[in-house]
């Protein structure tokens, strides 16, 4: 009885091994043998599956890295700040005890941003609060510490996005995906120098969420502005990995890193890349110009009901006028309100839609503009000019 009862549990275990790793055709243990509940405890418990998982996804990490790590670069600023002068109190003279010290002038250069080429020619995105500053000269540092000059800017009017251009060829430019088809939990991958000093550092982590509104701005800069349907993830991305490319699994740009929110941890928020895919559509068309057309006020929509509210006109407040623009030329003042543009009714609940209508025209167009001025609509016409920051 006990050879038997032997025999019978060498062939229980046989079965269980060869059921395990797939030498026997299924057999369903449970059913015929009747085995106990906690007999698998006798079965080998190798995680396959597990380590699999972990296995294909540090692959999957590596091989992106390597393929895109080459096309990212660290956006730096060069720029000549003087510090605040004082006045001195000398109590040898009487007669002019006052004296005033003028402040010093110091060259500041540093790391600031991140961004990802385009183009072999030089083309290169990056975050517009990144550049916003006009007057600063802007340097790129590529992934074979090569540093070049940024020799022109197109800062997007309508979204926190530029184009940089340097003078080199035989760039490697990322591939572009589509941010339509993204899907909550997607594994993401974030490069770029946080803090402006880590270079070429990789974090990893899954898209949080979708549709968000944000505050992007700069530290470097002091330069705010509202984002909308932007993307949320949990991939590590600190002050500097502004502009720097979200990547997914298979090495495709899906979003331009953008903002943290200071107030939580793993929260960081990227621009969906076919807002950059549109930028670039629209740069081409204009062929490849880094100017744009421009009228040259400074304004503020006014809804319909502000407009009801305040016994005026809804459309674009006119809160500053440019010297020499086009607008000061066609005669057009402070406290006007654009209500048509190329026969376009302005529309006062769209931010962008002046914006919009001068960036679907071209430097030399002749535009007819309708103002409101103190009750009353004047007709002006205005050529626009050319705007290159």
């Amino acid at each position: 009885m006990k050879k038997l009862l032997s025999l019978l549990a060498i062939l229980i275990i046989i079965l269980a091994v060869g059921q395990t790793y797939n030498l026997l055709p299924k057999i369903d243990l449970e059913k015929y043998l009747k085995l106990p509940s906690n007999t698998s405890n006798l079965l080998p418990q190798t995680p396959i599956h597990e380590k699999q998982t972990v296995v294909y996804e540090e692959s999957v990490i590596t091989k992106v890295v390597e393929e895109t790590l080459p096309s990212v670069v660290t956006v730096g600023i060069k720029k000549v700040v003087s510090s605040g002068g004082y006045i001195e109190i000398n109590p040898f003279n009487p007669f002019s005890p006052f004296r005033q010290i003028p402040g010093k002038k110091e060259k500041v250069e540093r790391n600031i941003g991140s961004g990802f080429i385009i183009s072999k020619d030089g083309l290169i995105i990056t975050n517009k609060h990144v550049v916003a500053d006009s007057t600063a000269d802007y340097q790129i540092l590529t992934y074979d510490k090569k540093s070049y000059d940024v020799i022109k800017i197109y800062r997007d009017p309508l979204n926190d996005l530029a184009i940089l251009k340097i003078n080199t060829s035989n760039l490697k430019p990322l591939k572009l995906g589509d941010s339509n088809n993204l899907k909550l939990g997607q594994l993401v991958i974030a490069i770029g120098t946080p803090l402006g000093e880590f270079t070429n550092t990789v974090t990893q982590g899954i898209i949080s969420g979708l549709g968000r509104g944000i505050t992007a701005g700069s530290p470097f800069e002091g330069y705010v502005e509202k984002l909308d349907n932007v993307i949320q993830t949990d991939a590590a991305i600190n002050l500097g990995n502004s502009g720097g490319p979200l990547l997914n699994s298979n090495g495709e740009v899906i979003g331009v890193n953008t903002a943290i929110a200071s107030e939580g941890q793993n929260i960081g928020f990227a621009i969906p890349v076919n807002v950059v895919k549109n930028l670039i559509d629209d740069f081409q068309k204009r062929g490849g110009s880094f100017d744009r057309p421009y009228i040259g006020v400074r304004y503020k929509m006014i809804d319909k009901q502000t407009a009801i509210l305040n016994d005026v006109v809804e459309g674009a407040y006119v809160i500053e006028v440019l010297d020499n623009s086009p607008a000061q030329k066609a005669e057009i003042e402070v406290e006007d309100i654009i209500i048509e543009f190329d026969g376009k009714k302005v529309k006062g609940d769209d931010d962008q839609s002046l914006a919009k209508m001068i960036l679907d025209k071209k430097v030399g167009d002749k535009v007819g503009l309708k103002i409101w001025r103190g009750g009353k609509v004047l007709e002006k016409e205005l050529t626009l000019a050319s705007y290159n920051e």
